[in-house]
């Protein structure tokens, strides 16, 4: 890896990449007010479920659309944008993945001024393609001449750092135990990319009911810290 790759890497991998992420909790809020989530143990084993099933269902389409991006097709790019938010059954989630998903758009297109990630943003814009946030990780990946694992990489440690951080601001954590489940969840990520590395759209499962059950009580909170 070149140090300008790693740095991009870094660059978009940032938590502080202003797309807006500081904004969701991938549904830990509710998890921690119905008893779900306690402590570092219980907090760990969410953070690994999430992580499994970001990678089960987003990251395939990620790997798709930087696939096609290398290509390219706009629109085999646009049809696993729009597997990713069919497949959102609640209405938050779906509001997470767009809105983020249209920020990452915008600040790449600004970064990065290719063809492709302009067309990408124009789709965006005249409401042809949701604008989904794994989908946006692809191309823009692609379009930075990185291969499919840094885009991967950076997705799911996405998911799992904006959980954990949400974690600080809600719960009784210090930034040492918070370090060790991040280090664990990432770990994962290399399996996680096997399992997924070859499956095709119709592969897609994000079955883990009790995350949306918890997004669904999410909605109807009177009071709440982050938009999911």
């Amino acid at each position: 890896m070149s140090i300008a790759r790693l740095m991009r890497v870094l660059q978009f991998g940032d938590s502080l990449l202003p797309i807006g992420s500081f904004a969701f909790s991938n549904a830990l809020e509710p998890a921690i007010q119905q008893g779900v989530v306690w402590d570092a143990a219980t907090l760990g084993q969410f953070v690994l479920t999430c992580a499994h099933r970001a990678a089960s269902s987003d990251g395939i389409a990620l790997l798709e659309a930087h696939r096609a991006a290398r290509e390219p097709d706009i629109e085999r790019v646009v049809r696993a944008d729009r597997a990713v938010f069919e497949r959102k059954l609640g209405e938050e989630a779906r509001t997470m993945t767009v809105r983020m998903g249209r920020k990452l758009a915008e600040v790449s297109a600004a970064a990065v001024p290719t063809p492709l990630l302009g067309a990408w943003l124009g789709r965006i814009r005249d409401g042809v393609a949701p604008g989904t946030h794994p989908v946006g990780l692809g191309v823009l990946f692609a379009e930075l001449g990185s291969p499919e694992t840094d885009a991967f990489a950076v997705h799911q440690y996405g998911v799992v750092m904006a959980t954990l951080s949400a974690a600080l601001r809600l719960m009784r954590i210090d930034h040492q135990q918070v370090q060790a489940i991040l280090y664990v969840a990432a770990g994962t990520a290399e399996d996680a990319y096997a399992a997924v590395r070859r499956a095709a759209l119709s592969d897609m499962a994000g079955f883990s009911p009790m995350a949306d059950i918890l997004a669904a009580v999410h909605v109807q909170s009177h009071v709440r810290m982050f938009m999911n």
